[in-house]
């Protein structure tokens, strides 16, 4: 068996050495485990033992569950389902005024047409068409007696159709689809037939509304569009007219552009600025070839000028020259100057010469007389254009308030042409339905009710019993401090827990301890060897005590009695109970006329009185007659004396002891004791009176060497199952 040595830091022993108390490893307390507030063993454990408040509460849950249903009257619910199109069916370009839905916006379209069908106008519409103020299988026979006699006939219809809406308003279900643009819209009522009727009725005024909201807001559009199309046409009046007077006031002529219909072109000042730039550029160019061309010819002869030389006049002028000269050569090789033909030739030459020269300076003269022409019209056209650049900049700061009024006046051109359009549009879509809506499936009469159902009614009873019980079992638990869990005790109690014991029922314990290898018996020879280590065989003294009665305490001193006599020590069990003795019945002994209170007092002797032959090395030490004053024999010298006289005799002296609370007994024999071993029954005793009785032990002067928990059942503190019934059973199945 693997065990482990637990230290008691509170106990010395009389060498001054601390006592060491052996349990098995697995009933230590794990130091997570003690941290936490909620486990799964702590909800275990609340499961088990409060499992009859749950069967109890439960069960009632579910019956009154069950009376309701059955009490309940049957309701029926018809379903109608309607196809939405959130797109529309276009058949003329402006037949909706309010289309356009994008695809991540039909969820919350479809929402919308839900909370219309469920909405309290379309109730209203509904009662309208049906004329439910009138019908009694709707508001119920005994209706009349509602109305006050102060009422008028047209009063009481109206609250009659607003009671009729009221119960249309509840009756009506409509769900959003997830995988589809049908809704289904359903009524519930507790007449399958009315169901049915007002499942349709609704279904067809949700497709009305929706016709009718389409033509009404056509309608409304082309009205509104006709009022626009007034108010912008006479905004527009006013701005034109005002753009011509204050052109006509700033003396600003416009020419209208090519191409541009209704839109402003340029000014007439802009328009002679632009003709005289250019002409001035022009101007500019010309006066400067020409006075390149003249300064270039300017110091040149004019006959070696290009335009002199190819001009043909002086071309024929040079020839007839030429001519003469070579006339006169071949005369003058005859005849003399003074002839006459020579003089006369000589006067044609002299003319010829004097003709060229003119010609020539004629033409270098035109030259000049060009680059002056150009330079005057360049002066001239420099000064237009600075006039009219001045008469431009002037003219600018009146174009900006035109300007201004201009594209007041085009803005109101745009948007009137576009409302004539959208007016012409709507006006030939007015009266088409687009056909959004349409019902595909009309409500049938139910067969059978929807409500209530009874598994519905007992499942939510279930839920509502487990959580009212659950409640009531964690209420329990707060106020219940009974020693249930092992981890518990070594935190709560400050001792050190020598073992447990599993519960094992009255009528089964002369068949657990009567085989060697059943849980109670392994059980208790793991808490022997505890004890063993615990004590050396000098201090061989017990005492085993507990809170209250009948926590096991003698059974746990008989057992343990007989356990250490098989293991060869001779051991001595006393009965010191002297109030309640159950040494002798447990051990199926008559109980004898002396015992020990006979041989404390001297009355008789140990041997005499001692039962020898329950076991090998067992000798029982029982109560004979129960003495009147228990207190002062044990606080007097004859015990003291008595153990002194007979520990030597014995290996192991062993006293079964009364519980502690509301009696002094237990505490008087802990102070003569080696060691003090507080049984505690599980699930029993609580926590408070169990530390209550431990500091009454201390405080008289006992050597409390640990705990005992006795009938401990593991499913009460949380453990599984198989730890209940496995822990100890190992080799179980030998006989």
């Amino acid at each position: 068996m693997n065990e482990r040595s637990i230290i008691d830091p509170s106990e010395p022993d009389g060498n001054g050495t601390w006592l060491e108390t052996y349990m098995p490893h697995n009933e230590l307390a794990h130091p997570n485990q003690a941290g936490q507030f909620i486990s799964l063993a702590a909800v275990r454990g609340v499961l088990f033992r409060q499992r009859w408040l749950f069967a109890g509460v439960i069960v009632a849950a579910l019956t009154i569950g069950l009376i309701i249903t059955l009490l309940a009257t049957p309701m029926y619910q018809a379903t109608a389902k309607v196809s939405v199109e959130p797109y529309g069916a276009f058949i003329l370009e402006g037949q909706d005024v309010q289309q356009g839905i994008a695809s991540n916006q039909v969820g919350d379209y479809l929402a919308t047409q839900v909370e219309l069908i469920e909405s309290r106008s379309l109730a209203e519409v509904v009662v309208a068409d049906r004329q439910l103020g009138e019908r009694y299988d709707l508001l119920g026979q005994d209706i009349d007696e509602r109305r006050s006699p102060d009422m008028s006939d047209e009063q009481w219809l109206e609250t009659k159709n607003t009671i009729a809406a009221s119960i249309l308003v509840r009756g009506v279900t409509a769900d959003v689809p997830d995988i589809s643009w049908v809704i289904p819209i359903g009524f519930r009522s507790d007449d399958p037939a009315l169901a049915a009727e007002m499942a349709n009725a609704y279904a067809d005024a949700f497709i009305s509304s929706d016709s009718r909201d389409s033509v009404e807001g056509n309608e409304y559009a082309i009205e509104y569009l006709r009022e626009q199309i007034e108010v912008v046409r006479g905004r527009l009046e006013e701005a034109e007219r005002a753009t011509n007077t204050y052109a006509r006031n700033s003396g600003i002529i416009v020419q209208p552009s090519a191409g541009e219909e209704g839109g402003a072109g340029r000014t007439l000042t802009s328009s002679n600025l632009a003709g005289i730039n250019q002409r001035f550029a022009d101007a500019r160019a010309a006066r400067i070839a020409a006075e390149q061309k003249w300064r270039s010819i300017q110091n040149l002869p004019a006959a070696q000028l290009p335009e002199v030389q190819n001009n043909p006049v002086l071309q024929r002028l040079v020839s007839d020259r030429t001519g003469k000269l070579a006339e006169l050569a071949e005369l003058r090789q005859r005849y003399s100057d003074e002839f006459p033909q020579i003089a006369n030739i000589l006067a044609q030459i002299e003319i010829l010469d004097t003709q060229i020269e003119r010609s020539s300076a004629d033409i270098k003269a035109t030259v000049r007389n060009e680059f002056v022409v150009a330079r005057n019209q360049e002066q001239a056209l420099q000064d237009e254009l600075g006039s009219l650049s001045n008469e431009s900049l002037a003219e600018q700061d009146d174009m900006v308030q035109l300007t201004v009024l201009e594209r007041q006046a085009e803005a109101l051109r745009q948007q009137l042409r576009s409302l004539l359009e959208r007016f012409n549009q709507i006006s030939s879509a007015a009266n088409v339905e687009s056909g959004t809506m349409t019902k595909i499936e009309g409500a049938l009469v139910p067969g059978s009710p929807y409500a209530p159902s009874l598994l519905q009614n007992l499942g939510l009873a279930l839920v509502l019993g487990i959580g009212l019980a659950g409640g009531l079992a964690v209420l329990r638990e707060m106020f219940d401090d009974r020693v249930r869990s092992l981890d518990e005790v070594e935190q709560k109690i400050d001792l050190p827990l020598i073992g447990h014991t599993p519960h094992v029922s009255e009528k089964d314990i002369d068949v657990e301890s009567s085989n060697n290898f059943t849980s109670l018996m392994e059980a208790y020879a793991s808490i022997k060897a505890a004890i063993e280590f615990s004590l050396p065989r000098s201090r061989n003294v017990l005492q085993l005590t507990s809170t209250h009665e009948s926590e096991g305490k003698s059974t746990t001193a008989v057992v343990l009695a007989e356990l250490f006599a098989r293991s060869g020590r001779k051991t001595l069990l006393i009965d010191a109970d002297l109030r309640r003795p159950s040494v002798a019945r447990l051990l199926e002994l008559e109980r004898p006329k002396s015992g020990l209170i006979e041989v404390l007092l001297g009355h008789a002797k140990l041997e005499d009185v001692v039962v020898k032959g329950v076991h090998d090395n067992l000798e029982v030490l029982p109560i004979g007659a129960i003495p009147p004053n228990p207190t002062e024999i044990l606080a007097g010298d004859e015990l003291a004396q008595f153990i002194a006289k007979y520990r030597d005799e014995y290996s192991l002296i062993i006293f079964d002891s009364c519980p502690v609370l509301g009696l002094a007994d237990a505490p008087l024999l802990a102070r003569l004791m080696d060691g003090t071993i507080f049984v505690l029954e599980a699930n029993k005793v609580p926590f408070a009176q169990a530390r209550s009785a431990v500091k009454r032990l201390r405080s008289s002067g006992g050597n409390v060497l640990g705990l005992i928990l006795t009938k401990y059942r593991a499913l009460e503190a949380g453990q599984s199952y198989g730890y209940q019934y496995s822990y100890y059973e190992y080799g179980s199945d030998r006989k």
